[in-house]
């Protein structure tokens, strides 16, 4: 992840399926508060304990919508078998809205503006840290 300027990653089973994410910041917590070195941490233990993600044929709005709700900034791209495909970033909807072909996709800088607000908001008591259901 360092080496790619890399913040997160899909997490598959062995199937290719994506399960989850996992952060920079979840292995750091993970670290600090297991108290162990990162060659003796699993992914199962810092990775996020459920999937928030798009499908790839989903529009741009849906991305928007499922990171204002659960307050995350990266949500993976995944195909028909849950195969993961990429990642959509709120990076990328800003830097579409800036774009007219990305306006007309549903890039709208207002929009935008407001997911930035609510991913920024303090999370509600009924959400688990990072947002992730």
């Amino acid at each position: 992840m360092w080496d790619n300027d890399c913040g997160s990653v899909p997490v598959v089973d062995e199937a290719g399926s994506a399960i989850a994410m996992i952060t920079d910041r979840d292995i750091c917590m993970a670290a600090y508060t297991q108290g162990r070195a990162l060659g003796e941490i699993s992914v199962a233990s810092a990775m996020s304990s459920g999937l928030v993600a798009v499908h790839e044929t989903d529009e741009l709005e849906v991305a928007e919508a499922l990171m204002r709700e659960h307050q995350v900034r990266r949500l993976p791209v995944i195909d028909a078998k849950r195969r993961p495909v990429g990642v959509v970033s709120l990076s990328d909807l800003a830097r579409q809205s800036q774009t007219a072909r990305g306006v007309a996709n549903g890039a709208d800088p207002k929009l935008v503006t407001g997911t930035l607000a609510a991913i920024c908001a303090p999370p509600s008591r009924d959400s688990a840290p990072g947002g992730q259901p």
